[in-house]
Formats: C-alpha cells, structure tokens, sequence
C-alpha cells in the first residue's frame, strides 16, 4: 500500500491510477467514510485516460488512527501533503460532503503557487457553514450534531447502519430503490475508522466556516448538489457556496440525495466529465 508521511508522524494512505503525465483529478471523501467512496468515479475516470488520486483522511480508512489532528485546517494540511509528494499540478480537486470542506480550504490556502490548482468541483459539500448561528440562520440547530455524536459514542455500530439505511441515499423515501451492497459498503468505510477521529469530525464539518475559504478561490469550480439532500441542506449549502464563488457554476438535481456519486453515478460522471473537459 502506498503512504504518505505527514508533517507531525501521520501515515495517510494513498490510490494513485492511471498516466503520470495525465491531467489528474484528486477526489476528496466525505464522513466517516474513505477514498473507496469514489470507486465509481475512479474507475470511470482511469478508464477515460486520466490520472485519479484519492487519500483516505487521517483516522480514517487505512490512515493513521491518530487522536488529534482533526480539523479542517490539517485535513487540508495532509491533502497538501499528497499533493506535494505526488509533484501533482494542474490538478482538479473533486471534494464531497466533508470532503468539499477539505477542497475549499486546500485552494483557499494551499493552491499556489499559480498552476497548483486547475479546477474544482464541491459536490453535496458542507461549505459556508452548517451549523445555525445568528449570521447563519439557515444551518442547523446544534442539537443536531450533538445528536450525531452521542449516537456515535453509544453506538457506532448502529449509527453507521442506521445512516446509510436512511437519509444518506434518500432509502427511507418511500418507493426508494434500496440496495444492501451500497448500505453495507458504507458501514464497511465507516468501521474501518477511528471513532475519535469521526467523532471530532462531526465538529470539523458543522462548525467550521468556510465563508472566506470560498471567496478566495479564483479557479473554475462547479457545485453539485442533490435537491432532496437530507444531509446536508441544498439551500444551506449548494446555493450559498455558488453565490460566495468568483466562478462558480451550480448544477442541481431534483429528488437526487446525498449520496447521489454512488446511486447515480452514471449522470454525475458525465457531468464531471464535461465540467473537466471545458
């Protein structure tokens, strides 16, 4: 398996297909999950000749189970030490969910120097802020996540079934098409993390304000997000990321869920496609 050594000891685990002189696209995972989130888009991706990088986040996956170190702030860190170790330019950078959060900030503080970064896409992503504050009144309630992490504590187990079974791809919606491979394939992610790291990441993903990070991104960067998101608000999220954007583009999807890289992977590949190829 292939690792990177961070700055402070932490061994972040690494996927690196296709060309070396390919334009390279480096996916970024959401919570709690890994980098076999993007299987789907990896796959599509290799396939079309481009070079796919994805990391799995520190505590996360196959990466290091550190106790600290789990903020938006080093989550960017460690992505930038991939970058640098990799000698990638001109990379696109893919981020979902939690994984969007990551994007923004690396652009936002580590993308130069100039041709560091080429494009980058936030899907279903948790930036500005999620959390309701009296500047955000669109967020949600603190009790939401306090919710999260005293279901986590009890019962991590349980709650990384009840998750995917649920909102993540829309599966309580009545009349949805539920598959069992996608539930336990995401429990499968989940578990193989660290729950300390997933349970101060539910603070890194609600609480972190991203407001500035989005603002200061001057590349191409296309926001996807699913209209019937039950985890992370399109009017919260996708709309007002798209407005903070110098150039930003928003696509969105009526009745699609959180989870919509994976149950609709085929209409999101080809977006992603054409978005990497204009």
């Amino acid at each position: 398996m292939s690792f990177v050594t961070t700055g402070d000891g932490v061994q972040i685990f690494y996927k690196d297909w296709g060309p070396r002189n390919a334009q390279a696209i480096m996916f970024h995972h959401g919570w709690p999950l890994s980098s076999d989130d993007w299987d789907a888009q990896m796959l599509f991706f290799a396939a079309a000749g481009y070079r796919v990088v994805a990391h799995d986040r520190r505590g996360h996956g196959r990466s290091s189970q550190v106790g600290d170190g789990h903020t938006m702030d080093q989550y960017a860190a460690d992505a930038a030490s991939v970058v640098n170790q990799l000698g990638l330019m001109n990379v696109i950078h893919v981020g979902h969910s939690t994984g969007g959060g990551e994007v923004a900030r690396y652009v936002a503080r580590h993308g130069g120097p100039q041709g560091r970064v080429a494009k980058a896409v936030l899907v279903s992503a948790v930036p500005p802020l999620m959390l309701k504050t009296e500047a955000n009144p669109g967020g949600l309630p603190i009790e939401v996540f306090d919710g999260f992490r005293q279901a986590l504590a009890a019962n991590r187990a349980q709650f990384f079934l009840d998750v995917p079974t649920g909102p993540f791809y829309g599966f309580n919606r009545p009349g949805a098409a539920v598959s069992e491979g996608v539930v336990r394939n995401w429990w499968r992610q989940g578990m193989m993390g660290g729950a300390k790291a997933h349970y101060d990441g539910i603070k890194a993903f609600s609480e972190t304000d991203q407001t500035e990070d989005l603002r200061a991104i001057a590349v191409p960067t296309l926001v996807l997000h699913g209209e019937d998101d039950q985890i992370v608000p399109i009017d919260a999220s996708g709309r007002l990321s798209a407005k903070l954007l110098r150039r930003g583009t928003l696509k969105t999807y009526p009745g699609y869920s959180h989870g919509m890289l994976t149950v609709n992977a085929e209409v999101l590949n080809a977006d992603l496609l054409a978005f990497v190829k204009a």
